[in-house]
């Protein structure tokens, strides 16, 4: 496979990941006075913990005239909400209060609390994945007319789609560091770059070729493709010959990092799908056994399928045994979707897929290729996530 061949595929491969971590509709309000929301790290007594969204930690005192109502994620007033006590308060929990500025700096003195109890963000978030699932597409950026808001995509190397945005669209955007969706900040069209990888939830037209968006979240990440050459499991690092620019690169892997080992295999099986040609990748089945006993398919006719009839590779990928940095041996083939840095400078892993050699070493026509990443493509109906 040429190294351009596997810049596109590694280009897809991390759109798929990205995926993993679009769980619930993120909103950010840094912090003013008299004002704290975030999610709740610690209660002691009256006083209430508060790791705010905008990163500062916060103090809420709560007095007995403090007014504390429970709602629901997504209410846009509080009519529904109901009361409740201090004591029903738990850590994760979700508050917004309001008062008063407290004595101490980043201190709140509250006359209202309303909170969002953490399983009532947890069943919302999974509301939210099924429904960026059954509404969305997304893929590489390849064109945008800033006049119209128009956003052509490309799920595969050989087909597009058009987002059509507009004044109500609301955009987001993964911070440098991150492809965790809570982490995502508000953001505009303006932000969005050629190449980005973006993923678009709205109502699709009826040959599936155009969408109107009424939610977007984009990000710019580096993709690396190469072998292992170290690993300092002290320091956290591994260096790793990328095949792609033709350097050695210094990745950092962190608690966040989201790893994934693909079984040999189901590793073997992916390549043998790569290297058939596109009429026969629609056609024939490639059953791989279930991962982790999980009855997983790959095959074109039916089972974990995609859009257009290809394999779900999604479904299979996300089903993948988790692995770890001691897990890594040096000459590893490995693929890893990093944070984007000046050259020569250490970057980030947030997702890294091991057991890829067979899949670096096949050798699939363009149109082969677009097979296999119509299954991983961030417009695939398959959905979860990796934390």
């Amino acid at each position: 496979m040429s190294w351009s061949a596997i810049s596109i595929l590694l280009l897809f491969i991390s759109a798929l990941l990205l995926r993993s971590g679009v769980a619930q509709e993120a909103s950010t309000t840094a912090p003013s006075a008299g004002r704290a929301i975030g999610t709740v790290t610690a209660i002691n007594g009256n006083i209430i913990s508060v790791k705010t969204d905008a990163g500062p930690n916060a103090a809420v005192t709560v007095s007995d005239s403090t007014r504390i109502v429970k709602t629901a994620p997504g209410q846009r007033d509080l009519k529904e909400a109901t009361p409740i006590q201090l004591q029903d308060l738990q850590v994760g929990d979700r508050v917004l209060a309001r008062g008063r500025p407290g004595d101490e700096a980043g201190s709140v003195t509250a006359t209202s609390l309303i909170v969002m109890k953490q399983s009532d963000v947890a069943n919302r978030q999974q509301r939210d994945v099924q429904e960026w699932q059954r509404r969305g597409a997304g893929g590489i950026v390849r064109e945008l007319d800033a006049a119209s808001g128009g956003i052509t995509i490309s799920p595969t190397p050989t087909q597009t789609i058009a987002v059509h945005t507009s004044g109500a669209t609301v955009f987001l955007r993964y911070p440098p560091d991150s492809v965790k969706f809570s982490d995502a900040k508000k953001s505009s069209f303006s932000e969005i770059r050629i190449g980005d990888q973006l993923r678009a939830r709205g109502n699709r037209s009826g040959d599936g070729q155009s969408l109107n968006a009424d939610a977007v979240i984009s990000g710019t990440f580096r993709n690396i493709a190469g072998t292992v050459n170290s690993i300092d499991t002290s320091a956290g690092t591994i260096t790793v010959m990328d095949l792609i620019r033709k350097k050695s690169a210094i990745i950092r892997v962190t608690p966040e990092t989201q790893m994934r080992k693909i079984p040999p295999e189901v590793a073997q099986r992916i390549a043998m799908f790569l290297k058939r040609p596109a009429a026969a990748g629609s056609a024939e089945q490639a059953s791989s056994p279930p991962p982790q006993g999980g009855g997983q398919q790959m095959r074109a006719g039916g089972g974990s399928r995609g859009p257009g009839g290809g394999p779900d590779f999604q479904q299979i990928i996300r089903r993948m045994p988790a692995a770890s940095l001691p897990d890594l041996q040096q000459g590893d083939a490995v693929m890893i979707v990093t944070t984007d840095a000046p050259a020569d400078q250490q970057v980030i892993a947030l997702t890294l897929l091991s057991g890829v050699e067979p899949i670096l070493t096949a050798a699939p026509t363009q149109a082969s290729a677009a097979n296999l990443l119509s299954g991983w493509s961030m417009g695939s109906d398959a959905e979860g996530g990796n934390q």
